[in-house]
């Protein structure tokens, strides 16, 4: 797996945001997926449309936490599409629902951008994934994170591929807004 930093701008310096505990906004929360197929010939696009998660900023700025996303809640704009998607072939909805990161650590880097050091869960296999975040809406109570990063489904055993029209990689763009939890 590799990283690339999200092209959003940064609206905020992370040091504005205080310790306490988090809790992802769904609605204000998208996560993306692009990947090509048809031996590279189309670029399929998909958002997951249910999301949760949580965190926790400690007092010395650094933070943890984690979000789940309900594999089945992939939507391609056809049917078809997602429902072999959410197939054993793919992401095997019935026996996988979730889709987990953990976010072991996430350290401002200055610049409004945070270092995300984690682990992400798919089909029951867990990879460490590292990848840089950039901040925007930036205040004492929301914070949004985004950043793209690339997954080779092949680590995660998802490895159906039939005539070789998949390629390994598929890009995962997120922006995750928390809001601060009233205490």
């Amino acid at each position: 797996m590799s990283n690339t930093t999200s092209n959003s701008r940064s609206s905020g310096s992370l040091t504005d945001v205080g310790p306490g505990r988090w809790t992802l906004d769904a609605a204000g929360t998208s996560v993306r997926i692009q990947h090509r197929t048809i031996w590279g010939l189309v670029n399929v696009k998909g958002v997951f449309t249910k999301v949760s998660g949580e965190g926790e900023v400690l007092a010395g700025g650094g933070a943890h936490g984690s979000i789940t996303i309900d594999a089945a809640s992939l939507d391609t704009k056809n049917a078809k599409r997602d429902k072999h998607l959410r197939s054993a072939d793919l992401f095997d909805v019935d026996k996988h629902p979730s889709i987990v990161f953990t976010a072991t650590g996430v350290t401002p880097a200055g610049n409004g951008t945070a270092q995300v050091t984690g682990e992400l869960t798919v089909l029951g296999v867990s990879h460490a994934l590292s990848f840089t975040a950039e901040a925007s809406e930036v205040s004492a109570d929301a914070v949004t994170l985004t950043a793209e990063v690339q997954v080779d489904r092949k680590e995660f055993g998802m490895t159906w591929n039939q005539a070789n029209m998949l390629k390994p990689l598929t890009f995962v763009t997120i922006a995750a807004r928390f809001t601060r939890r009233s205490a």
